[in-house]
């Protein structure tokens, strides 16, 4: 069974369009029409942060899983430290992304995004030659289930990526889980209800890439929207304040702590749960790993 996700017209690689001595954005990278820079981020909340190693073991999980239950109910967003997944591991991750996006352009060409799919290297969604487009470069895939991956993408993929990503990717689904487990737990649901839901579901990989531009203050990396999936766990690869969490009418960057994820529930989890969902924009380096 093959797996269709939608369609995406081919689009120029933003990566070696910045490599011209460019004076001037493109004028179809040029995106007046998105409401997202915030020039005063003094006196803002913070999205909350939570700490796995508490929620599961000593004297102040009940605590944390209250933090939990009110981070879910009014952010939809949380960063996630103590999680668990090897520090050794992330930073292999990072490494070899960058090398990745790296990659001589004709490397590059074998994982292009093939005509009317969204796998592979590319933008998502872009359905006009008139579209406005973002000034980032996408690198998409599925990774689970195994059977549902895309035969010229992940099994291609350079090593030793290849071998860190089947780790990651493992490693990722059950933190997932987990985190599904205890918000089940946090609204005093059966955590093994939320097991059946979703541990049959697949899970999509995104790494996206943003290179200096020439005007930033006209331009996007990714454009505002709302998660899809039931879970997305993003890794920044550095720590850029690029990630802009709209929450009560303002736009609230986030800074990274080190070492964290930030979680966001998706779109299709959050009616299930009553809690509410954040809209997001995205221009900063990451990966991220959407459970569906």
């Amino acid at each position: 069974m093959e797996a269709k996700l939608g369609r995406s017209l081919i689009v120029p690689c933003v990566q070696e369009l910045a490599k011209k001595p460019l004076l001037k954005l493109p004028p179809r990278y040029v995106r007046t029409d998105e409401d997202y820079f915030l020039p005063n981020t003094q006196n803002l909340p913070q999205v909350p942060v939570i700490d796995l190693q508490k929620l599961v073991s000593g004297e102040f999980k009940d605590m944390e899983l209250q933090q939990l239950h009110h981070a879910c109910k009014n952010w939809g967003f949380f960063q996630l430290i103590n999680h668990g997944v090897s520090n050794a591991l992330v930073e292999k991750v990072k490494l070899e992304i960058q090398e990745l996006f790296n990659l001589p352009m004709e490397e590059k060409k074998k994982f292009w995004q093939k005509p009317d799919e969204i796998e592979g290297f590319g933008q998502i969604f872009v359905v006009s030659e008139e579209q406005k487009l973002n000034w980032g470069d996408m690198f998409y895939m599925i990774t689970l289930p195994t059977h549902l991956r895309k035969p010229h993408l992940f099994p291609k993929l350079p090593l030793p990526l290849r071998e860190t990503l089947e780790s990651y990717s493992g490693e990722l689904r059950n933190l997932a889980m987990k985190i599904l487990e205890l918000m089940a737990k946090a609204l005093g649901m059966d955590p093994n209800g939320m097991k059946s839901l979703f541990e049959q579901g697949y899970q999509g990989m995104r790494m996206n890439y943003y290179p200096p531009c020439p005007e930033p203050e006209l331009a996007i990396g990714l454009n505002s929207h709302s998660d899809a999936s039931a879970l997305t766990i993003l890794l920044q690869i550095n720590e850029t304040e690029g990630l802009q969490i709209r929450k009560d009418g303002a736009w609230i960057p986030v800074k990274p702590f080190p070492n964290a994820f930030v979680i966001n529930i998706g779109d299709s989890l959050e009616p299930k749960l009553g809690w509410r969902n954040g809209t997001s924009t995205n221009p900063h380096n990451s990966t991220k790993s959407t459970i569906v």
